[in-house]
């Protein structure tokens, strides 16, 4: 079966969080890559809303990381995946406004 590649970004991301990607089936994350784009050290936080009886939930993949001046943080690596479903939203957050680049590759629609 062939997989299809897809890949998502935002830049600028700071205190509000920022919608990376919202899953229309069921989609494998294989990669997240954040970069300070500023000269002083930031937190970055991804998480997942998942939709749930009654609301929804947040689901951080990261919390609060340091990422120092200039630096990245490659958040899934080893062949790891993290799966999501229809209606999965990704988001991201920095502590600093304009402050986040995020890059975030997938396979979408993966089967079940």
């Amino acid at each position: 079966m062939a997989q299809d590649f897809e890949r998502y970004g935002d830049q600028d991301v700071g205190t509000s969080a920022a919608t990376i990607h919202t899953s229309n089936s069921d989609d494998a994350i294989i990669s997240v890559r954040l970069a300070n784009t500023t000269t002083s050290t930031i937190s970055a936080s991804v998480f997942i809303t998942s939709s749930v009886t009654g609301g929804s939930q947040d689901h951080y993949l990261i919390k609060n990381a340091p990422i120092v001046a200039g630096g990245s943080l490659e958040l899934i690596d080893g062949g790891s995946k993290i799966v999501i479903e229809s209606g999965d939203v990704v988001k991201a957050q920095s502590d600093t406004a304009s402050s986040l680049s995020v890059w975030m590759s997938v396979v979408d629609a993966i089967s079940t």
